[in-house]
């Protein structure tokens, strides 16, 4: 395992991410809603930096799976959107864009439950992997197409509790 960012590099990203948030949403509210499980650690830090009156939301994400691949796309559970969005400014927040299949499905899904403005914000944006026509609005950092762990991230339920994001080799993925 490498170390790709080291906590206090993650700490300093985090911050600028949150002020070109500030600076977007100033004077106005906010619903933060946070993608599970990987998000909560960015948001739980995004919300102490911002200085704005936020409401939390966090949803599930889902899709039909056959043989470990998802079939369809992705269906928000609505249920654990227990304030609703219609009429909130809205930032969906999620842990890493990879292909870009995650907002790319859940952003149009939000946006039929009727808010003022819907934007993304994620913590990692691999190089060269999207698939889609979208990109997040406001990226923590962009990285390289390996496999990232810590901060939230996992490998088979191992590695959330990392501080620091790392880089895990394909022998370590067994």
């Amino acid at each position: 395992m490498k170390t790709l960012i080291t906590e206090d590099q993650l700490r300093e990203g985090i911050r600028r991410m949150a002020g070109e948030i500030q600076k977007h949403y100033d004077g106005k509210s906010l619903t933060i809603v946070g993608v599970l499980s990987g998000s909560i650690t960015l948001v739980a830090d995004l919300i102490r930096l911002l200085d704005l009156p936020l409401r939390v939301q966090l949803i599930q994400a889902r899709c039909d799976r056959a043989k470990g691949v998802c079939l369809g796309p992705l269906v928000i559970d609505e249920d654990l959107l227990s304030f609703g969005v219609r009429g909130r400014n809205v930032l969906l927040v999620d842990d890493i864009f990879d292909t870009g299949r995650t907002l790319w499905d859940l952003i149009p899904q939000i946006d039929e439950l009727g808010p003022a403005s819907i934007r993304s914000a994620v913590l990692l944006m691999k190089e060269k992997c999207c698939q889609v026509a979208i990109k997040p609005d406001f990226v923590g950092f962009t990285i390289p197409n390996e496999f990232v762990v810590g901060y939230g991230l996992d490998y088979q339920d191992r590695y959330h509790n990392l501080p620091h994001l790392a880089a895990l080799e394909p022998n370590e993925m067994t």
